[in-house]
């Protein structure tokens, strides 16, 4: 496990590049018109040059400040790396509200050690001038102010962010809204679920989840929970060959209540289409 002052170091680099990144992908943003647009799983989930563009920028300010750091991006996969450290790289989480001329996207950078603990997160959304900071041990902050996990409402009372995609059945994720519904929950989506996962951080959402994503999607964020006073559900080794997995941060006194109404674990939720 890294010492604090070698996190508090890293995290320091880790904003940096996030910024540089933040920065190039807003000129595309602005530009967004002229970008090339290709599709994956779907029709609506979509990658452009930015993204790839904006990814070899981080990978390359990453392998300098650390050559024996191993790296997972999700446009351009898994490199090895010696340290046993991973730094985990989504360079525009939200394309589709990205492409669309709606700021709620993000560059998310997070560290992970061998043992799949999230370690430190950078999420900057440049189209809201916002940074969320965290790390193990050092707590978590937006914009150089201290932030915590709401200590005001729970899932009764407060919002809680969800997502959805194509990895999974759609009448399986309406039981889930139908279930939440039932419950009295009050629901909001977002852009990026990266960006949801750091609103909990900052106690602006109570808990977010989503049942499948990538670990890309989450890691740094799930850090930020965890640095505000959170908790997340765990993921297995297999997220670092792109298996997906059910995702939720909270606060740990809802921690429990969602995780019970979410089942992320039970096998309906497998039968997508998506991969």
């Amino acid at each position: 496990m890294m010492t604090e002052i070698d996190l508090t170091a890293r995290l320091t680099q880790a904003e940096t590049i996030a910024r540089l990144a933040g920065s190039l992908a807003h000129d595309h943003f602005r530009r967004r018109d002229g970008l090339a647009i290709e599709t994956k799983r779907s029709l609506t989930d979509m990658v452009s040059n930015a993204d790839r563009e904006v990814e070899t920028l981080i990978r390359e300010k990453l392998q300098s400040a650390f050559p024996t750091d191993a790296m997972l991006g999700e446009e351009y996969g898994h490199t090895p790396g010696e340290s046993g450290l991973t730094w985990v790289v989504d360079p525009i989480d939200g394309t589709a509200p990205f492409l669309n001329g709606l700021p709620g996207w993000c560059v998310s950078i997070g560290l992970m050690d061998d043992s799949c603990t999230p370690l430190l997160g950078a999420v900057f959304a440049p189209a809201l001038g916002e940074m969320f900071l965290g790390a193990r041990g050092c707590g978590a902050s937006l914009n150089g102010q201290q932030i915590h996990v709401t200590r005001r409402f729970d899932l009764s009372s407060g919002l809680l962010g969800l997502g959805g995609n194509d990895r999974v059945p759609p009448a399986r994720l309406g039981q889930l809204h139908g279930e939440l519904a039932a419950e009295g929950i009050a629901w909001v989506r977002y852009g990026s679920g990266a960006l949801m996962l750091a609103y909990v951080a900052a106690g602006r959402l109570v808990g977010y989840c989503e049942p499948r994503m990538s670990l890309w999607d989450c890691l740094a964020a799930y850090a930020l929970i965890e640095a505000a006073g959170g908790k997340v559900l765990p993921f297995s080794p297999a997220a670092l060959q792109g298996a997906p997995f059910g995702v939720m941060g909270t606060t740990a006194a809802d921690y429990d209540r969602l995780k019970a109404l979410t089942r992320f674990e039970a096998l309906d939720w497998e039968n997508g289409t998506g991969s």
